[in-house]
């Protein structure tokens, strides 16, 4: 092992705000690189964005931003945007790269940057590739996404839109963020060539569309409706137990199948319903076609017993499935959700208290895990960041205080 995380010694420089730069650059941080925030004074769009703890401290701002260094600067002013572009474009091997979803205009222009350093290297996340704004909730409607979530469609009403809370193209998003500054890097270690890399969040959602077939589906003139909670393209769908457990059921694959029959003893009346359809269910097609009436098998034989009866006989015999609970009930009791899974750590958030803190869900056979580390309080870094990279002294750093270019850290409460 030549170094204690994988991209010890990478520098970022980070200006963002909200879920897919700052994830990226998480990502980045916890594989080991320093990750630079440049924040404005007093915090930007999402430094109190919720979820908020009790006294206001953002917790969605602490969970994207851990490992992080924070820089305060006030980059409205000409001496801030100085200072700003004196760090994204500071000397070294392993430095010059800045990830932003801020406007690539004025000092953020990567040719006026690159004036400073020619083998910069900046990726600009987008809202589409025109430079429009954009975000998650705008990108969804667009692809069409909510028409197919939520309940079964009905035939006779115009289908209802159901947006779906999980930012699925930020965080699709962040992590191409995070590949594709790696790929540039890696491009200029062999080239010594920078360059500028456009990602736009609508672009994310249109090439996971294509991936995923609906584009295709689409073209073919088929039209999917929303499902509810039945797996499309095979069988998988809810059911509550005698006791009012909700479990999901899935059978996605041969094996799936013919676990989930066996455990539930229903393989002679899954044999009865292929004879009198005429249909070959070990084929997942089929069982999405037949799903009602193996539904209609399956819902008596978990009504008829208790949750604990149920995943017995499914663990036993291997069936996928999993139950229905709370994030609170994910928290308190599930043991995945604890430091017994090595993915987080608990750690002390200043400003908040103790949380519990997940790291990188990659695990390198050539590097131990690293413990996942806090978010930084806003501004925590600026005097060791402005002196150690920029060389700046102890007179030079009070003088910017006294003009409010920079700020101050913020104490633990604020």
């Amino acid at each position: 092992m030549l170094a204690d995380t994988i991209l010890q010694g990478m520098r970022i420089i980070e200006a963002s705000a909200f879920v897919a730069a700052p994830l990226g650059g998480m990502t980045l941080a916890q594989l080991g690189a320093e990750v630079i925030r440049i924040d404005p004074l007093g915090g930007g769009l999402d430094h109190r964005r919720w979820p908020v703890a009790k006294d206001g401290k953002s917790l969605f701002w602490c969970g994207l931003n851990k490992a992080k260094k924070s820089v305060t600067i006030d980059i409205a002013s000409d001496a801030g945007r100085e200072l700003a572009t004196a760090l994204i474009t500071a000397p070294g091997p392993d430095a010059g790269v800045l990830l932003t979803n801020f406007p690539a205009r004025g000092f953020l222009d990567y040719e006026t940057l690159r004036a400073h350093r020619t083998d910069l290297i900046q990726l600009t996340i987008m809202g589409d590739r025109h430079g429009r704004s954009a975000v998650d909730y705008t990108v969804n409607p667009r692809m069409g996404i909510p028409y197919l979530t939520g309940p079964a469609s009905n035939a006779t009403a115009p289908p209802a839109a159901c947006n779906h809370m999980l930012p699925a193209w930020d965080l699709i998003t962040g992590n191409l963020a995070a590949t594709g500054i790696l790929a540039a890097e890696r491009t200029r270690r062999k080239t010594g060539a920078g360059q500028h890399v456009r990602l736009a969040l609508e672009d994310t959602a249109l090439a996971v569309m294509g991936h995923l077939g609906l584009i295709a589906e689409a073209q073919l003139g088929m039209s999917r409706e929303a499902l509810g909670n039945d797996l499309f393209g095979a069988f998988g769908r809810d059911f509550v137990s005698a006791d009012g457990e909700r479990v999901m059921i899935v059978a996605l694959t041969g094996r799936q199948w013919k676990s989930l029959c066996e455990a539930t003893g229903l393989s002679p009346a899954i044999a009865a319903l292929e004879r009198t359809r005429g249909v070959d269910l070990r084929r997942e097609g089929e069982r999405f076609k037949a799903r009602a009436d193996i539904a209609s098998l399956i819902e008596p034989w978990i009504t008829a017993r208790a949750f604990a009866d149920i995943a017995a006989h499914f663990d036993a015999h291997g069936v996928c499935w999993s139950r229905y609970q709370t994030v609170q009930q994910l928290v308190r009791d599930d043991p995945e959700c604890s430091t017994r899974n090595p993915l987080f750590t608990a750690l002390a958030q200043p400003g908040v208290g103790e949380l519990l803190a997940p790291g990188l869900p990659l695990a390198f056979s050539g590097f131990e895990r690293a413990p996942a580390k806090s978010a930084p309080q806003l501004g925590e870094h600026t005097e060791q960041v402005l002196s150690e990279i920029l060389g700046l002294n102890t007179a030079q750093l009070g003088a910017l205080y006294e003009r409010k270019v920079i700020g101050r850290a913020a104490r633990a409460d604020n």
